[in-house]
């Protein structure tokens, strides 16, 4: 059966790649949400004066029942982002994390995790995808032309950490993009079409890793560990929140605290849709389990995308079966420029995180915002991508 692939269907564009397919600033959000918004849109404001959870916890216990039945998509998922950075907020706002949710921030969340397909919790696509506008609309996606919409304490670390984030997820658009004719050269054994795809996607990388490397130059390494990191931790494998949290109200979580993963770019949708076209398969260990959980935490289109590629024909034995030098180097220069990405991020870790001086209560220099200990975890996915080279 043909592997009938269409970005459109999945709220994917060459321009955007997986970023939201509408403009954040754009969004209109009811009224009964605006006390909501102005409270998180002043969260600069207000966390230096160490009186946060008093503020948060006056605002009203909102029923979005009817908001989450008669919205559009764009509007739900506004609405998330502005209470994801409320909870992070509420739970490491102070010298010590707390392990409750007022019922104000948990009980909307909750319905607005359920209509939207992804945890209560602040994730990948809350603080990147949807979390970003152009300052010029009619220019391209690009670092000189990008903000950051909700910002926890604001400042040129905090942005520039997000929008290096926003604009690799445009420029992957460029990859992406040969996605659905690289399928169908695979079912069809096209030799031309195989090579001028991989060539096409290893210039798409190019320009990802050009991106990446530019991280140094206005997110510094101390302020990103002490003043940036400290908010995208969660709660799952989190020493100082051992239990979870609990969901004050929501009759689902049954009183029980919940345990949810923090913000972590490995949510993001572009390496996993990656390895899945190029058929690079991840030993099953502890590792193996972690990045499949984080699959839940992606955007529902983006997750069923990064599937049907999975389940796409085998792009890798596609290529062993032609045999053909030209074709296998340049499958080769893909894993490659893959390679050179994961590595950048292990090298990333290592000074933005692992040489850092200890940090507040639950920002470890051992565990990953996610959950994980990051070093081993990256290591051992850079290393498999090379075992893959034919």
């Amino acid at each position: 059966m043909k592997t009938q692939l269409a970005l459109a269907d999945y709220a994917i564009s060459e321009e955007r790649g997986f970023l939201a397919d509408y403009n954040p600033a754009e969004v209109q959000l009811p009224e009964q949400l605006e006390p909501v918004v102005n409270l998180a849109m002043s969260l600069p404001r207000l966390i230096p004066a160490g009186e946060l959870r008093s503020h948060i916890e006056s605002l009203p216990t909102v029923d979005l029942t009817d908001f989450c039945k008669d919205s559009e998509e764009s509007q739900l998922r506004m609405a998330m982002v502005h209470y994801a950075f409320l909870i992070q907020s509420y739970v490491w706002g102070h010298a010590e994390p707390t392990s409750s949710l007022p019922a104000c921030l948990a009980i909307p969340m909750w319905q607005l995790s359920e209509v939207n397909g992804q945890p209560p919790i602040l994730t990948y696509s809350h603080y990147v995808l949807d979390n970003w506008d152009k300052i010029d609309r009619n220019k391209p996606i690009a670092l000189n032309n990008i903000y950051m919409l909700q910002p926890f304490l604001g400042g040129q670390d905090e942005a520039w950490f997000v929008l290096i984030h926003v604009a690799i997820e445009a420029a992957a658009g460029e990859i992406l993009n040969h996605f659905p004719s690289m399928i169908e050269a695979t079912e069809n054994l096209d030799e031309a079409g195989l090579e001028n795809g991989l060539q096409a996607m290893s210039g798409g990388w190019e320009k990802v890793n050009a991106i990446f490397d530019r991280m140094p130059e206005r997110c510094d390494p101390y302020v990103y560990f002490h003043r940036v990191r400290p908010w995208i931790h969660g709660w799952k494998d989190n020493p100082a929140l051992a239990e979870g949290v609990i969901y004050e109200g929501v009759e689902q979580a049954n009183g029980e605290p919940q345990a949810f993963r923090g913000q972590t770019g490995s949510q993001s949708s572009i390496v996993p849709a990656m390895d899945a076209l190029l058929k690079i398969n991840h030993s099953q260990d502890s590792l193996r389990t972690f990045l499949d959980e984080l699959h839940i935490y992606r955007p529902p289109s983006h997750r069923q995308f990064i599937d049907e590629v999975r389940a796409s024909a085998n792009l890798r034995d596609a290529i062993k079966k032609i045999d053909k030098a030209s074709l296998n180097q340049a499958y080769n220069v893909c894993l490659e420029k893959l390679a050179q990405f994961r590595t950048r991020h292990l090298e990333y870790a290592a000074s933005y995180i692992n040489k850092q001086g200890k940090g507040g209560a639950g920002n470890t220099t051992e565990v990953g915002t996610g959950g994980t200990p990051f070093i081993k975890y990256l290591k051992k996915h850079r290393d498999e991508v090379n075992r893959h080279l034919l």
